[in-house]
């Protein structure tokens, strides 16, 4: 598979990326830090795009139904060389359904995912997986 995106900035103002039919405005000025998401802020929210949707195609695979995920991710971030050095998320899953392998899914998303194991590979990366009783 192959990826392509188009992103694009003016002189001291913001920016964008354009993935299919959405637009995605991003800071690059201080001016802007405080309303919009910043270039790791994207990466995070990239991660978790990563995560929900394998939530939802094992959720097939794995034959049990959610009303909802939620997802909360922290990252600490090094300065010499600035990087991303380690990740850790939450992931609450609500269902009602008392079949669900948790250990299972946990496996299955960081085994399949093609963002998280790019991550994992040039970080630390931990995680939980909570099911919640709706």
């Amino acid at each position: 598979m192959q990826y392509s995106i188009k992103a694009s900035s003016s002189g001291n103002n913001n920016a964008t990326v354009k993935i299919k039919d959405s637009d995605i405005a991003f800071g690059i000025t201080s001016q802007t830090e405080e309303q919009l998401p910043n270039p790791a802020e994207l990466f995070l929210g990239s991660f978790s795009a990563c995560i929900l949707k394998n939530v939802e195609r094992f959720s097939h695979f794995m034959n049990f139904t959610y009303t909802k995920a939620e997802l909360i991710v922290h990252a600490r971030r090094l300065e010499k060389p600035p990087r991303m050095d380690e990740l850790r998320y939450e992931l609450k899953i609500y269902s009602r359904d008392t079949t669900i392998n948790i250990d299972l899914l946990k496996k299955n998303i960081e085994k399949f995912g093609t963002i998280f194991n790019t991550v994992k590979a040039s970080c630390t990366v931990e995680g939980e997986i909570i099911k919640i009783s709706e």
